[in-house]
């Protein structure tokens, strides 16, 4: 019988994903990962999730185990995470936590531990063909998370199982609820995974000193002050506090972080600031390999939008990438993803925007 280590969090995902593998005759092992220490704002939730996790895979009838991996964690990820938000950027450290820990140190162990096989609650399919690892979309398109998983490689694909490829959210917590599993109500975690649901501008204070500034329209006419760059991405309308000024009637969003003289550019009514024709892209990652030096195919630039049309060339370490239609508030540090219909292709991090 074959071993699989499942990547339990607590929540109802991997919960139902390790009843699956179970039906389907695998010998199942629930692996909680413990990847945050702080417990600043009370917000720390591990000792509930592992009490899920524990609830979950006695009713399931699995052996369950707990891994710290908080070094590996604030070294790989979360320090990064505090790199970019001092140059003003907008990180995704999710997506390297799916590369970085989940299948890295995760996986390490899970082998180490006799696994022939990791899982993960993820919403997302594998397909694998002459020694070669696809990545493909989920069944499920509003919960497909091969955004969050573009920058893995080959080698971490190889072993791996996506129990819910073929099954809906819906189906996942009908599955839940008939199996009578403590956490099929859970709501599902949101925002970013080592803050969770506690106000990230307080949490970001106790790492990176704010450095309150001028906020400036578009023709460089001071109308507000700022809290810290770091605190504001692009396209955003709320938090602003100018709701009260005098010009015009638009909502107010921010259109430009400049760093280098801690101004943070806004603009109404006009979104055509935030608009653009195309960007680079360095750090790529390629499942398996580039289609060719220059192709077209489908991109996000970031998770919750619908795939656009774009043409990608490759250009030294990155690539360049043309849209065929202009984008809004595309944002350097998030990723850009690339799709060939039901394949994930891979991604990189967007380092310039071509307005």
């Amino acid at each position: 019988m074959k071993r699989v280590v499942v990547g339990m969090s607590g929540g109802v995902d991997s919960a139902v994903s390790a009843w699956l593998l179970k039906q389907q005759g695998y010998d199942v092992t629930a692996l909680f990962m413990h990847n945050w220490e702080e417990q600043q704002d009370g917000c720390c939730t591990a000792e509930q999730d592992y009490e899920d996790v524990r609830r979950v895979s006695e009713k399931l009838g699995i052996a369950y185990y707990s891994v710290n991996f908080a070094k590996q964690y604030m070294d790989r990820v979360f320090s990064y995470f505090l790199e970019e938000y001092k140059k003003g950027r907008t990180p995704n450290p999710d997506v390297l936590c799916n590369r970085e820990i989940k299948f890295g140190p995760f996986l390490q162990y899970a082998k180490a531990l006799g696994a022939d096989y990791i899982a993960t609650g993820h919403y997302c399919g594998i397909r694998h063909e002459n020694g070669v690892h696809y990545l493909l979309k989920a069944k499920d398109k509003e919960k497909d998370q091969t955004y969050f998983l573009n920058q893995l490689s080959q080698s971490q694909l190889a072993d791996v199982i996506f129990p819910l490829a073929d099954v809906t959210k819906s189906r996942v917590r009908e599955i839940a609820e008939q199996l009578q599993l403590s956490n099929a109500k859970k709501k599902d975690s949101t925002g970013i995974c080592f803050i969770g649901e506690r106000n990230f501008r307080n949490f970001l204070q106790n790492y990176l000193p704010s450095t309150p500034g001028d906020i400036v329209d578009v023709n460089g006419k001071k109308v507000g002050r700022h809290m810290g760059l770091m605190y504001y991405t692009l396209g955003q309308r709320r938090g602003l506090g100018l709701g009260g000024t005098a010009e015009g009637c638009g909502r107010w969003f921010v259109a430009e972080k400049d760093v280098k003289n801690n101004l943070l550019v806004v603009s109404h009514g006009d979104e055509s600031v935030l608009m653009s024709k195309g960007l680079y892209a360095e750090n790529l990652n390629w499942i398996p390999s580039p289609p060719a030096q220059s192709f077209c195919c489908n991109a996000k630039f970031r998770y919750r939008q619908p795939e656009q049309q774009v043409t990608v060339t490759l250009k030294g370490n990155g690539a360049e990438v043309a849209f065929a239609c202009p984008q809004r508030a595309v944002t350097p540090g998030q990723y850009v993803v690339f799709y060939d219909e039901e394949k994930c292709l891979g991604g990189g991090v967007i380092e310039e925007v071509y307005k």
